[in-house]
């Protein structure tokens, strides 16, 4: 495929040096927050289902809004989205700061995720626009920060909410501000083009995805019933419109379905991993939140250090040699957990190795997969698309997995390498996302075509 030439860009190492910083920001800002749910609700004499609005309020818009972004940066200029995004992310954090009551903490976390969203949007479109020759690497620098962040978000939080108060943790979070003279003077000048955006269509989708994550995340039959009659109007709306919001003919490629929804299960099964590991920690081995963040550090930090080489390894070998490759290793990787659950915590952290060194692998290597894929006039609503999934997918594993953990307590592990007792429910768990990742390949194998061409229309 011919490399499409790349916008003038100023200092290309600063502006990725700025995006990563921002991303890091980004995605640390979630998971800081998880830590400090226990004390806002000794703050305000909140139940847990009250206090759980500040994650579950976020993800919703947030998930949302990257799929707005994402349609929006086909046709709006980067600095004129960067610039409004960090603004209100900015906004929403100093008002969680001096918030008087728990009304303005959600308010803030809602300012937040209107702003914040743009980023992850902006972050995968980023490589893709500007670095066309070194996408893969850049890629999976991208997907390596978010790892890393995932992993030092909840230390760096519970130090900061130990040292100092919850509330600096929206402090810490406009700091964010920073990057945005940096990313406006490397970013390089664009267009606005004629903006044409389905509000009607953008509303019906925002309201399947909203209920959707209502359903999940508060086990609500109503809100999935009423998140499968929107997604129907959605569809219709979708398929009579002059311009909808999201072209239909996207989901007539069926190289995107099968990478999309390939890595759904697989990013499903990651986030997976990151909510059910505390939950492990804290019930077999009775760490302490700071001792938990210590035993996945290594892991985020394997994340870390791979994610350049691997985005390289996209370029050199071709995302889907690379894409396949990081599902087998990431299904190993989940096998090694099952099996060594219950060890000494030590040397169960470097198992977690494993597994969690292949996020920024199916991260870089998917994203590439769907560049090659989708034309250039719509990478953005399509890696929009992507990046939705990916917030659903945290949702929906989470919420399934804590299901599992609160009904089902086997004595005995189904992996016969595993150690039976307290552990087994955790080796099964993983044992099962194994198994789903395994289906995932082979999904991927069989039907995802050997060319990786343009999508025809």
């Amino acid at each position: 495929m011919e490399q499409e030439k790349a916008p003038d860009i100023k200092n290309p190492k600063a502006l990725l040096f700025s995006l990563c910083f921002v991303l890091m920001f980004s995605v640390m800002n979630g998971t800081m927050f998880n830590i400090a749910i226990p004390d806002i609700a000794v703050a305000f004499d909140l139940l847990p289902s009250q206090v759980s609005w500040v994650m579950t309020g976020y993800i919703m818009i947030y998930s949302v809004g990257a799929l707005i972004y994402g349609k929006l940066a086909d046709t709006v200029a980067f600095k004129t989205l960067i610039t409004f995004g960090l603004t209100v992310f900015t906004v929403g954090s100093l008002v969680g700061f001096i918030a008087p009551n728990y009304g303005f903490v959600l308010m803030a976390r809602i300012i937040q995720a209107i702003g914040g969203s743009m980023i992850p949007a902006i972050a995968f479109l980023a490589p893709i626009r500007y670095f066309p020759k070194e996408r893969g690497k850049v890629l999976g620098i991208i997907s390596s920060v978010m790892a890393f962040a995932s992993g030092i978000g909840p230390i760096l939080g519970g130090t900061i909410a130990g040292l100092l108060d919850w509330q600096y943790l929206f402090l810490s979070s406009a700091l964010i501000i920073v990057t945005l003279p940096l990313l406006r003077k490397n970013i390089p000048d664009e267009d606005t083009s004629n903006l044409k955006l389905d509000y009607f269509g953008a509303s019906l989708v925002a309201s399947t995805i909203v209920t959707l994550l209502m359903g999940i995340t508060l086990s609500n039959p109503f809100s999935l019933i009423a998140s499968l009659l929107f997604a129907i109007f959605a569809y219709i709306r979708m398929r009579l419109a002059k311009e909808p919001f999201i072209p239909p003919h996207l989901f007539e490629n069926r190289n995107y379905v099968v990478a999309i929804l390939t890595g759904f299960i697989s990013v499903s099964c990651l986030f997976g991993l990151m909510f059910t590991v505390p939950i492990l920690l804290r019930d077999v081995y009775e760490l302490s939140t700071l001792q938990i963040g210590l035993v996945m550090f290594p892991g985020a930090m394997s994340a870390a250090l791979i994610g350049r080489k691997g985005g390289s390894l996209v370029d050199q070998k071709g995302s889907r040699v690379i894409f396949a490759m990081s599902l087998f290793l990431l299904m190993s990787g989940l096998f090694i957990v099952s099996s060594t659950v219950g060890i000494n915590p030590v040397l169960f952290s470097f198992m977690l190795v494993f597994p969690m060194m292949c996020f920024p692998l199916v991260q870089a290597s998917g994203a590439d997969i769907l560049a090659n894929i989708l034309k250039n006039n719509e990478t953005g609503v399509g890696m929009g698309v992507f990046n939705l999934l990916n917030f659903v997918s945290g949702a929906l594993s989470g919420a399934i997995i804590g299901k599992i953990l609160d009904v089902f307590r086997p004595d005995e592990a189904w992996n016969i390498l595993a150690l039976s007792g307290s552990s087994s429910v955790y080796s099964n768990v993983f044992l099962i996302c194994s198994l789903f990742i395994l289906i995932g390949l082979i999904f991927f194998k069989l039907l995802f075509s050997d060319t990786e061409t343009k999508a025809p229309y």
